[in-house]
């Protein structure tokens, strides 16, 4: 199985430990993710690191205040590195408002072209915003698109017809998530990845704990029993769409 979104710089434990425990639960490959210059840089050395974590670097909508062409100059020299295999996160969020709604768009218009030209996939992060979002990406058809933390099941099959890989995060498992746990049953088999998004959204029954890549075993066990396969083929899935989307070897 692989974690496709995860944060090793925000996790309390040393990167090592981190990957370690996710090797002996059975994880491969983790995308440890960036949100701003600093965390982008330390998930290129996570990456240089270990040899089953590669990088995304981006910057953040919460994170978008100033965002100007020498931001997008920086997130290009990060990108150009090999062991970046995306751009973001990415996106818009306008329920935390940390950050003015035009500065989120020119980083997220400046990101989508990133990943064009650079033909990388781009990891979007989108929070009360969905309908502007679907729309800006609906202009970027050409870049391959990752939901991350899907969160607009109400807008599923708009993805599915997009092809967007659609990852779940550990919100799936919990009680009252049930439009998210149908729209996880639906999902072509092509388009589905999991995540963590460590160290937030710990999986059930692990809530009240900070989250960690290992715990991505939770999740997918919980999503394979909304799909009706096991664990392991539903782990064989993700990893053939993680191969796919984020082109690791």
């Amino acid at each position: 199985m692989i974690d496709s979104h995860t944060h090793l710089d925000l996790c309390d434990e040393p990167d090592s430990a981190l990957v370690e425990e996710a090797s002996a639960a059975g994880v491969s490959r983790l995308l440890t993710i960036g949100t701003d210059e600093a965390s982008s840089s330390a998930a290129l050395r996570a990456a240089g690191t270990f040899e089953s974590v590669f990088a995304a670097v981006g910057r953040h909508p919460n994170y978008a205040t100033g965002f100007d062409d020498a931001a997008t100059a920086a997130l290009r020299t990060l990108a150009q590195d090999a062991r970046c295999v995306a751009v973001g996160e990415t996106g818009l969020d306008f329920y935390r408002d940390y950050a003015p709604a035009d500065d989120q768009r020119r980083a997220f218009a400046a990101q989508i072209e990133l990943a064009r030209e650079l033909d990388l996939p781009l990891v979007i992060h989108t929070r009360a915003a969905e309908e502007e979002t679907l729309a800006r990406l609906a202009e970027a058809a050409d870049v391959p698109v990752v939901m991350h933390c899907f969160s607009m099941p109400e807008r599923l099959d708009e993805c599915i017809e997009r092809a967007y890989a659609i990852s779940f995060a550990g919100n799936v498992t919990y009680r009252n998530a049930t439009d998210l746990q149908a729209a996880a049953a639906r999902v072509p088999v092509g388009l589905i990845l999991v995540e963590t998004d460590a160290p937030y959204l710990t999986p059930a029954p692990f809530r009240g704990e900070r989250n960690r890549p290992a715990l991505v075993a939770h999740t997918l066990a919980f999503v394979a029993q909304l799909r009706g396969e096991t664990p392991t083929e539903l782990g064989t899935h993700v990893e053939e769409n993680g191969r796919r989307v984020f082109r690791w070897t």
